[in-house]
């Protein structure tokens, strides 16, 4: 028995290996390669690393190549070991290495999928760092709640791929839950991934808050931006901007100030609002909330396709009913469903746990085909 399976497994990473090369083309890798030596021969020429603007750029791009040929050069390693464990198993016919085969097989798998999806991130910010935040919905507690269990799920999506996350902005509620939340998410193509989950998130649910345990509905609204460090179509004048301050309240009564270090910008032209009050510092707070506001100006201007900044106008995302991108049904059955997409699972646990990928897969391949229901 186990030496048919050893078979099929040969024939299946047999047929991988073509289907590594088309990767390997789509994704480019002989002209990243060759980019990554010029930019490291750069680094060591003399007088490099006296533009230091210059230099942190060259070097994040660096970071980011070398990122991308590390993902595909272990992608190339793990079907040669994946092989010759199956080689290995079929001369001894073990048992044992079978299973072992089963796991390498099936995380190759998987490995194949995450860069087959990079193929498609080939939008102009697709590889940089994302800036998310979650604004709960009518609805008081409920909603609140709501949307601290999407800051959870989102937090948890980024440790599972190893990224790193800051939270920027977090405005806790009274009772229980979050305001709004604003998290720096950072990793390769992270903005990618993350532009999927731009839009309002329904819940369903027996509400843990109502004595009569009633079936509820919820409202949060999460938008998604690229985190850019410098952008030249979005110039943001000082006298464009009205800056506040007021005292930081941060989460469960922690960096709490007596002095007015948070921070609120207003941009006059376009009524865009962001704030930070998670430094202890005005001034770090201040540099968080230009991130944010060239980040969200970027992303407004890319939805309205304003050619200049002058042209962008403020919107506000709808957050209620029919608007909604993707529902969590927990009560009566369990179910998450992308309305786009129509992808779905009923393992509702792992989606809050930051299982996002069968949810992000669907809506890149789909906006790839044209398929993705507006």
């Amino acid at each position: 028995m186990a030496m048919i399976e050893y078979d099929e497994y040969k024939q299946k990473l047999t047929a991988m290996s073509p289907e590594l090369e088309k990767l390997a083309a789509a994704l480019d890798m002989d002209r990243a390669r060759a980019e990554l030596k010029d930019l490291q021969a750069q680094t060591e020429q003399e007088g490099f690393w006296n533009d230091l603007a210059t230099s942190q750029k060259v070097s994040q791009q660096i970071k980011r190549l070398e990122n991308k040929v590390h993902a595909f050069d272990k992608l190339s390693q793990d079907w040669e070991d994946a092989t010759v464990l199956c080689e290995m198993g079929q001369e001894a016919d073990d048992p044992e290495l079978l299973e072992e085969l089963k796991e390498a097989y099936a995380a190759l798998e998987s490995e194949v999928e995450e860069r087959r999806l990079a193929t498609l991130l080939s939008g102009e910010y697709d590889a940089n760092n994302a800036i998310l935040t979650i604004h709960a919905g009518a609805g008081g507690t409920e909603a609140q709640d709501w949307a601290s269990m999407l800051y959870r799920m989102y937090t948890r999506w980024a440790e599972r791929h190893n990224f790193t996350y800051q939270t920027l902005d977090y405005e806790g509620a009274e009772e229980a839950g979050i305001k709004s939340a604003t998290i720096s998410i950072e990793g390769d193509n992270a903005y990618g991934y993350l532009k999927s989950e731009n839009g309002v998130h329904r819940l369903v649910r027996v509400s843990p808050f109502d004595a009569s345990g009633r079936r509820q509905t919820s409202f949060a609204a999460v938008e998604v931006m690229p985190d850019i460090e410098d952008d030249e179509s979005v110039e943001i004048r000082p006298e464009e901007i009205e800056m506040q301050v007021f005292r930081s309240s941060g989460a469960g009564g922690q960096h709490v100030n007596k002095t007015s270090s948070a921070v609120r910008l207003i941009h006059k032209p376009t009524g865009v609002v962001v704030s930070s009050q998670q430094e202890r510092s005005q001034v770090q707070n201040r540099e968080n909330c230009m991130r944010m506001l060239r980040a969200k100006l970027v992303e407004l201007k890319a939805q309205q396709h304003a050619e200049k900044l002058s042209d962008i106008k403020g919107v506000q995302m709808k957050i209620e009913w029919g608007s909604q991108i993707r529902s969590y049904v927990f009560m009566p059955y369990t179910m998450v469903k992308d309305h786009r997409t129509n992808y779905e699972t009923g393992n509702i646990g792992s989606v809050m746990d930051g299982e996002l990928d069968g949810f992000i897969n669907a809506y890149l391949t789909a906006s790839a085909t044209g398929e993705l229901k507006k």
